[in-house]
């Protein structure tokens, strides 16, 4: 019997797990969203981390996301809406994700913001310090300036 993907999209080992493992990647910035949230739900700490900005990976407390993600039994993930097109290289997906956190039934709301940097999305995330001067180089690796390009999403 086949395993249902936790994002809701169909069967974890033709939906999520490639993109886990590395066999494929995300083809949207909505199916990045939903593919962290099977990680989160599978606990993949490490697709957490090479899915995030890559100037903003080394920031992040890998501890304390896999505590959480270990912490919580996840129910389902909504999503609200996603615009794929913000501008060339940025896209925002709003969403709900539900879950168990031991004594009661959570709702987690976002908005996320997401770049594409060489054919592949990355997660803008909001809770590292980004206190970047304006002139220095994107935290997404693009060589633009973080004024000219994440900056207006964090």
């Amino acid at each position: 019997m086949s395993e249902a993907c936790p994002c809701g999209q169909g069967e974890y080992h033709s939906c999520c797990q490639p993109l886990h493992a590395g066999q494929r990647v995300a083809e949207t910035a909505q199916q990045l969203m939903r593919s962290r949230y099977s990680a989160f739900a599978k606990h993949e700490i490490d697709y957490i981390k090479t899915t995030t900005a890559l100037g903003q990976q080394q920031a992040l407390d890998l501890q304390a996301i896999s505590d959480w993600s270990k912490a919580n039994q996840w129910l389902k993930l909504e999503i609200v809406q996603a615009d794929e097109k913000l501008d060339k290289n940025h896209a925002l997906v709003e969403f709900n994700a539900y879950y168990h956190d031991g004594k009661q039934a959570q709702i987690h709301h976002e908005v996320s913001h997401f770049v594409k940097l060489e054919g592949r999305w990355y997660f803008l995330d909001p809770t590292t310090d980004h206190t970047l001067g304006m002139k220095q180089p994107c935290i997404c690796g693009s060589g633009k300036k973080f004024k000219q390009c994440c900056a207006g999403f964090l």
